[in-house]
């Protein structure tokens, strides 16, 4: 193995370098592969994505894309409070052992009940509804992105208003942005007592939880594909993000807090944070749940209100009156494993 350690390997199992990829996949498809297929990739050893098979040294077996996930997820987990960045990564590499589980499951012609993957808007909407139905007690959802569109609220409404009919209750999770769709609060009216709605500055992609033992989440970025996972130590792990998240949401009953510095608004100061950070326009734009075009307006309004005539110092100056994350002694965002597709309501 001269030549090939850690170095030129510096990554971790949710994310693998090509080379390891095309090892691994070999010997999830094949059951195990020569141990001399591993000399380019020690990286699979060092993982403990590959291991000797005990009949045969000669050999090594891969250890089960279940397993991996779990033991993914199982260390994310300690990181949870660490960043918001890091959600899409996770939901990539689910995305991809996913993808190795169904070549086993499919070969042996069943599908996995712990991690399905259902494709087709059909298919997920047909999912969602068997889960409303056996719902008894409560839901937890995680809504993304800006105000909600008429449409959206309507989609989901029939299985709202038959949990509600059973007495179930359900806490929802938006964006600070989510206040100002007058959709919303129509639908939350409508809704009564069975439903508690709190909003974030940023919150994680789609989440659906139900009783606590299914949970539904993105699989593509066009909506057309979704996870629906009843593995239980997936399932604990995000009932804990989004009781996290909860517990720093804010009310939607209750206004957002002043920031305390004449003529910045809340949302400047989330948008001041996240330009500290180094983040592009579009990028500040999609966490918000906003336009790119309202992302300027703010970021021009905290030009001039903090005497910056350049990018360069207006993040001199941000940090200066203290609107970066760091320095407002504010925690970073609460996380799941990595960031960045959907589930319908």
């Amino acid at each position: 193995m001269a030549g090939h350690g850690a170095q030129e390997h510096p990554h971790g199992a949710d994310r693998l370098c090509a080379a390891g990829d095309r090892v691994y996949s070999r010997a999830v498809r094949r059951g195990r592969v020569p141990r001399q297929d591993a000399g380019p990739v020690p990286c699979l050893l060092e993982l403990a994505l590959l291991h000797p098979d005990p009949d045969d040294m000669d050999w090594l077996v891969p250890t089960s894309p279940q397993e991996v996930m779990t033991r993914l997820l199982r260390g994310v987990h300690d990181e949870v409070s660490a960043s918001q960045r890091r959600v899409g990564s996770a939901v990539e590499a689910f995305e991809w052992y996913a993808g190795l589980g169904r070549l086993i499951h499919s070969s042996a012609g069943a599908e996995s009940s712990a991690i399905r993957v259902l494709d087709g808007l059909a298919r997920i909407q047909t999912a969602m509804d068997e889960a409303t139905q056996a719902c008894t007690t409560e839901v937890l959802t995680v809504q993304p992105g800006g105000i909600r569109r008429e449409a959206e609220l309507s989609e989901g409404l029939h299985r709202a208003l038959a949990l509600r009919g059973r007495g179930v209750r359900t806490r929802d999770l938006y964006t600070h942005v989510a206040r100002h769709g007058q959709g919303l609060l129509n639908y939350l009216e409508l809704m009564g007592d069975a439903v508690e709605a709190r909003t974030l500055d940023e919150v994680i992609d789609r989440l659906i939880l139900f009783d606590r033992t299914v949970a539904f989440i993105p699989a593509n970025t066009d909506r057309t594909m979704a996870l629906e996972l009843r593995h239980p130590a997936i399932v604990a792990y995000l009932v804990t993000v989004f009781e996290r998240l909860w517990r720093l949401a804010i009310p939607l009953s209750a206004a957002l807090p002043d920031t305390g510095i004449e003529g910045i608004s809340h949302r400047e100061q989330s948008i001041a944070a996240l330009l500290a950070e180094g983040h592009q326009d579009a990028v500040i734009a999609e966490r918000l749940g906003i336009s790119v075009r309202t992302a300027r307006a703010h970021i021009a309004r905290l030009s001039e209100t903090l005497g910056a005539a350049s990018r360069t110092q207006l993040g001199v100056r941000i940090a200066q009156a203290g609107l970066d994350a760091t320095s407002q002694g504010v925690p970073a965002p609460v996380i799941l494993p990595g960031q960045e597709s959907p589930t319908a309501r």
